[in-house]
C-alpha cells in the first residue's frame, strides 16, 4: 500500500511539528514551499470565496476532499448534516479528532451511497480530477449523487499566468497540472491536479447536462462556481 505523504504531513503539523519544509514539485516551473498552516485555517482567515460558498450550502452536504474538515466543522457548527469524504487516512483521523461527525475514509469517485442536496468542492477541490476527460467523468457520476435540486459549489481558477516564459504542452489544456509532495527526505507519487478557467468550465458543464452560475470572482483569477442540473 502507498505512503500516505500528505496525510503524513498533516499529521505532523496537527501532533507536533514539522519534521521539515513540505515541498511541492510541478512541471511548470520552480519547486514551491508548501504553506501547511492553510489547510487548518479558521474561520476569520479563510477567503471570502469559501465563506460565499459554506453560504449557499443547503440541506445534506458532503465535503468532498474535505482535507482536516476545517470547512465540514464550521457547517456542523451552524447546524449542517454534512458528512466529509477524503482519501487520506491520516486526514481523517484528524477529522476524527477535530470534531468531525460523519466521515468517511475513501474515493467519491466510488461512493454511491447517499443522495446529497450539495455536494462541496473548496480549495480548487474539483481539481482532483486530474485531467478533463475525468472532470467529464465526475460530472455524470456526480447526476447520481445529488437530489433533483440538489447543486454543486466548486471553485477554481485560470492558471494561464504560470506559463508567461514557457508555453505549455500544446497537445493537452493547460491548466492540467502534475505535482510532487516532498517531505522529510521522502517524496511521495506524481499526481494531477485540474484548473479550470470559466470559459472552458462552461463549456465542459453544458456538455454533460449542466448550468454553470459564476458567484463570485476574485482578483487573483480565482472564482467560485454553482453547478445545477439543466
Amino acid at each position: 500500500m502507498k505512503k500516505d505523504l500528505y496525510g503524513c504531513f498533516l499529521s505532523d503539523y496537527y501532533y507536533s511539528k514539522l519534521k521539515s519544509d513540505v515541498l511541492l514539485h510541478n512541471n511548470y516551473g520552480e519547486v514551491e514551499e508548501l504553506p501547511v498552516e492553510s489547510f487548518f485555517r479558521t474561520e476569520d482567515d479563510m477567503p471570502d470565496l469559501e465563506i460565499f460558498a459554506l453560504n449557499l450550502c443547503k440541506g445534506k452536504i458532503l465535503d468532498i476532499g474535505a482535507g482536516v474538515g476545517v470547512h465540514s466543522l464550521l457547517l456542523q457548527k451552524n447546524g449542517f448534516d454534512v458528512t466529509a469524504i477524503e482519501l487520506s487516512e491520516g486526514a481523517c483521523e484528524i477529522m476524527k479528532t477535530q470534531g468531525v461527525k460523519n466521515i468517511i475514509w475513501g474515493d467519491v469517485t466510488r461512493y454511491k451511497e447517499e443522495k446529497y442536496d450539495t455536494l462541496l468542492l473548496l480549495m480548487n477541490g474539483i481539481g482532483f480530477c486530474g485531467y478533463i476527460s475525468d472532470l467529464k467523468i465526475f460530472l455524470q457520476q456526480a447526476k447520481e449523487m445529488i437530489k433533483p435540486e440538489g447543486q454543486i459549489l466548486f471553485d477554481s481558477s485560470d492558471v494561464a499566468y504560470l506559463y508567461e516564459e514557457n508555453e505549455p504542452e500544446s497537445d493537452s489544456y493547460y491548466g492540467e497540472i502534475d505535482y510532487q509532495y516532498e517531505y522529510n527526505g521522502e517524496k511521495g507519487d506524481w499526481f494531477s491536479w485540474l484548473y479550470l478557467d470559466q470559459k472552458t468550465m462552461q463549456e465542459i458543464a453544458f456538455e454533460c447536462g449542466w448550468h454553470l452560475q459564476i458567484i463570485y470572482e476574485d482578483e487573483d483569477e480565482q472564482y467560485l462556481g454553482r453547478l445545477i442540473l439543466k
